[in-house]
């Protein structure tokens, strides 16, 4: 099994912090770019068989597609505001301009369907509150199923765990095709904030895992900015921002099921916690940004 856990810089393509495509993973589907524009730099980007989002993470930028221009406003930093975005097919030739420098993501699938391009406003992107107290957490549902349905393979959503909480939890697996799940190779993009909250920082850390039943797989890591773990099967979850340390991350999903989806089961071990919910109250941090910014608390 090649390794799960990516460190920031060993994902490296030329500049670009990330460049990770299913070959580099060790399966099929599922891929991440991470690029960084200067000011007033250009990038031309042929998709081949991929679809993809372009996720600004902090800056803004112009996208030329098919003939389509999509001015994307973005936000400073992933901790700071719910971002636009914009879809691309895959057979497309894309280019992209930052005035004044652009950090991006490109969550990308191999798909066969192509599509046209489309823009997605931030104003139009979904956030949601999941769980409740340490366990509470923002998801930001932009490029889901039943929230954004112009994809054929491509599932994304992005989280903010304050400090000290626990997020992708209770621990859940979508490794076979059930009752409830099915198959999807996913992705974890990480950004951890530093003491001011706001600025990501390798300075700060979080807490991941993911295993197996019968512990074949029993991976438990520390991560920190800018790094990538790969869940190609088994049960994953918590991720724990650590105290005074706020964390992002990205999810990337993508399978064999004929249609998009991102359902699946939890540790039945585990799966009581949720029960608790119910009795507990919301973090008030949470959400912690929405389109118009970023949300500020008592």
């Amino acid at each position: 099994m090649k390794d799960l856990h990516r460190p920031d810089g060993t994902l490296r393509d030329g500049p670009d912090p990330i460049a990770l495509t299913p070959e580099d993973a060790g399966w099929t589907y599922t891929g991440l770019r991470v690029l960084h524009l200067a000011a007033g730099e250009t990038r031309v980007l042929n998709t081949g068989d991929f679809e993809a989002f372009v996720l600004p993470l902090s800056g803004s930028c112009r996208v030329r597609v098919a003939g389509r221009v999509f001015d994307l406003a973005g936000r400073d930093t992933v901790f700071t505001r719910v971002t636009d975005f914009a879809y691309v097919p895959r057979d497309a030739m894309v280019e992209i301009t930052s005035a004044a420098g652009i950090e991006l993501a490109l969550p990308m699938a191999r798909c066969e369907r192509r599509l046209d391009p489309k823009y997605g406003p931030a104003e139009q992107v979904p956030v949601e509150v999941r769980g409740a107290g340490q366990a509470s957490r923002q998801v930001t549902n932009f490029g889901v199923p039943g929230v954004w349905d112009h994809a054929d393979k491509l599932n994304a959503c992005e989280l903010i765990t304050p400090d000290g909480n626990w997020s992708s939890y209770p621990p859940h697996k979508h490794d076979e095709a059930g009752e409830c799940e099915v198959v999807n190779e996913e992705i974890y993009y990480f950004r951890i904030a530093g003491g001011d909250g706001i600025t990501p920082s390798r300075t700060g850390f979080g807490l991941h895992r993911t295993y197996t039943a019968d512990g074949a797989l029993d991976e438990n890591v520390a991560v920190r900015d800018g790094d990538v773990f790969l869940v190609p099967h088994g049960y994953h979850g918590p991720c724990v921002a650590a105290p005074g340390y706020p964390m992002y991350y990205l999810n990337v999903l993508a399978g064999p099921a004929p249609e998009r989806s991102m359902a699946f089961c939890d540790d039945p071990a585990h799966a009581w916690v949720r029960s608790r919910w119910a009795g507990e109250a919301v973090d008030p941090r949470c959400p912690v940004t929405t389109h118009e910014g970023r949300r500020l608390w008592n």
